[in-house]
């Protein structure tokens, strides 16, 4: 069974293209003209999968005549679709690394820490403002309002600490 790639596969530009028949049962390599081909394949369904650094290709089902020799029939797994020639083109170019996002002030901003810091920075710049337009004798009352009311310790908070005193 012979077989080409397109021309999208130039020699040179990709090397060691690996095709696989089987899972691996045989394996055969791209020739510089763009073509490989598997000899002495027995009767039946084949699958044929092409590993090439940079690319995906979707596997290809073939199906190998035992009524007429030599006549195959081959079908892409990925949409079924009949090859009318067995001509294989990559899928899509495999990004292995991600692309790094630039630097964004958003990204800062939305992050946990840069939130805590800007909590931070509305308590210590705002909150001195709000106390200096809140009336003396108002502030006089909430605070001995606190003091009556008693804040409460942690120890008395604890659930063996009742039962102690």
């Amino acid at each position: 069974m012979g077989v080409g790639t397109k021309d999208y596969i130039l020699p040179g530009k990709i090397s060691n293209v690996k095709v696989i028949l089987n899972g691996g049962q045989r394996v055969t390599f791209l020739r510089p003209d763009g073509y490989f081909a598997f000899h002495n394949v027995p009767a039946g369904t084949h699958l044929i999968e092409v590993a090439a650094i940079g690319y995906f290709f979707s596997p290809v089902r073939v199906d190998v005549s035992a009524r007429h020799h030599g006549k195959i029939q081959a079908a892409l797994t990925e949409n079924r679709r009949g090859l009318s020639e067995f001509v294989l083109e990559p899928l899509k170019d495999e990004q292995y690394y991600e692309v790094r996002e630039p630097f964004s002030i958003m990204s800062i901003v939305k992050s946990p820490m840069g939130l805590m810091m800007g909590f931070m920075l509305i308590v210590v710049f705002l909150m001195p403002k709000l106390m200096e337009n809140m009336d003396p004798e108002e502030m006089r009352r909430a605070q001995e309002e606190m003091r009556n009311q008693g804040v409460p310790s942690l120890a008395s908070l604890l659930p063996g600490a009742a039962r102690s005193n």
